[in-house]
């Protein structure tokens, strides 16, 4: 006869192990958003533009306050965050190639290890495909770019118009999705189209910011010593002079008067944000009421970074700080003190490599990116001190030469392989981040520095070896479009 003692302990034992699964396999959320700076949050410091939720993030989990992407493009980037490889591994070079059907990638290593997995929102790899994608078993997305209000999404295989707010609609679809009974942990990716261009506010904050007075940054005209490109783009699409993705009527508008325009601008990109923070609440509260928010690992970060009038540019794709420095907050309770700050340099190719470490799931059969576990358990030996850099020029936006480069946690040097034999237009960049964070004064020319540049030459080298691209192997996309579009650019 069985005592009634035995069964207790029994029940207990089963007990625990049931509550300890989830800590073995753990959901995720992972939200990504389009071209938001690593400063966009009032947990970073921004003097205006208050987030709440992401501070709850950042206050309950960590705030990876060095989180960079090896291309600031969206494209490539969304395609290294899940395959956890370089663009010019993985292929994904421009914003109209699509993501290789046969690559090993996050959400398919995880379905395979028995998790049920979701996309909703903008995929932006492939322009005219909406079809679901290999690797989820819920898709929810659309063509290309997606519209700030009503656009129709392919959902699993079936067109439906989603009348209204971008932001909304995709929160609406990820908060039903996740009330759904799940019998199997699980992924749940969400891509935001905000703060992209043509940035538009959801209207109740189409306002909110109008009394807040907005100058060009100090540094746009601290062009002395910077290549001559970086120079003649300002009247172009991606300079400050230029049309300002439809904010300016009239360009290039070198007049005082034109400030306006650019303050206008920069305005409607902060308040995107704000719908953005209120989705991420919904998402918080929903997996509170439904008892999973402490079993889930939800990652909030961006694409890339973007330039808001720094060295006279907009848009990204350049090595400057805040084209490829981006937000990454990251809760998860088991594993995370509250307040915890990550000082480390960490990449966009760590992110599946590291999921899949928190999820006890098999690791990528190839990656050049690394797990940032060890990081959260306050393991920083061994960790990278140097990362590599790269982009592509793009026929359709001319506004940015080829880059190569690497940043240390001190020095950067920025190189731009062009081959056209114009040493002033492409000079390269050196900067002392130590004691110049806005990257004013290139030294590229001191002479008292030449020991420190031959030193990250031969770093970028070893980089560029370790990672498998000596000789240079970036792709070349022969099937990408050529016209300029007329209203936005991506």
């Amino acid at each position: 006869m069985i005592s009634p003692q035995f069964l207790l302990l029994i029940g207990c034992t089963i007990s625990a192990a049931s509550a300890a699964d989830p800590v073995a396999h753990p959901n995720v959320v992972y939200i990504v958003t389009d071209d938001q700076r690593y400063d966009a949050m009032s947990c970073a410091g921004h003097p205006f533009l208050k987030t709440p939720h992401m501070d709850r993030l950042a206050s309950e989990g960590a705030n990876f306050v060095n989180a960079f992407v090896t291309t600031s493009l969206c494209s490539p980037s969304r395609a290294s965050a899940i395959s956890g490889l370089y663009a010019h591994t993985h292929g994904v070079i421009s914003n109209f190639t699509e993501f290789p059907d046969d690559l090993p990638s996050l959400p398919k290593q995880l379905q395979a290890a028995g998790y049920e997995t979701a996309y909703i929102g903008k995929w932006h790899m492939g322009e005219e495909n909406d079809a679901p994608r290999p690797g989820f078993d819920y898709w929810a997305s659309h063509k290309g770019q997606g519209k700030y209000f009503d656009n129709e999404f392919n959902i699993n295989g079936q067109r439906v118009m989603l009348k209204g707010y971008y932001t909304q609609r995709i929160t609406e679809l990820a908060v039903n999705w996740l009330r759904r009974p799940h019998e199997k942990p699980f992924l749940l990716m969400i891509g935001h189209k905000a703060p992209h261009t043509p940035f538009t506010p959801e209207p109740k904050y189409e306002h909110l910011f109008d009394d807040i007075e907005i100058h060009y940054p100090a540094s746009a005209f601290a062009l002395e010593g910077k290549p001559e490109w970086v120079k003649e783009r300002l009247i172009t699409w991606h300079g400050i002079y230029g049309p300002l993705f439809g904010f300016r009527e009239k360009f290039p508008d070198t007049r005082p008067e034109g400030e306006a325009d650019f303050a206008r601008m920069a305005r409607a990109y902060f308040a995107t944000i704000k719908s953005v923070d209120d989705s991420l609440g919904e998402i918080l509260k929903t997996l509170e009421e439904t008892g999973q928010l402490d079993r889930t690992i939800v990652v909030f970060t961006s694409d890339n970074g973007f330039l808001l009038g720094e060295y006279g540019m907009m848009d990204k794709r350049t090595m400057h700080e805040p084209s490829i420095r981006v937000p990454l907050l990251v809760r998860y309770p088991p594993m995370i003190k509250p307040g915890t700050v990550i000082k480390e340099m960490v990449l966009n190719i760590d992110t599946a490599p590291s999921l899949l470490d928190l999820c006890g799931a098999p690791p990528l059969p190839k990656t050049h990116g690394r797990s940032w576990r060890p990081l959260l358990e306050g393991k920083t030996e061994g960790w990278r001190k140097s990362w590599y850099y790269e982009y592509n020029y793009e026929k359709q936006f001319p506004y940015t030469p080829n880059v190569r480069g690497v940043r240390t946690e001190r020095w950067k040097y920025v190189h731009y392989p062009t081959g056209d034999g114009s040493p002033d237009k492409h000079k390269a960049e050196l900067y002392d981040l130590l004691n110049d964070p806005e990257e004013r004064h290139n030294l590229i020319d001191d002479p008292r520095y030449q020991g420190v540049l031959e030193e990250l030459k031969r770093e970028l080298k070893r980089l560029q070896l370790e990672t498998d691209a000596i000789p240079d192997r970036m792709p070349v996309d022969e099937g990408i479009k050529t016209e300029l579009p007329e209203q936005s650019i991506r």
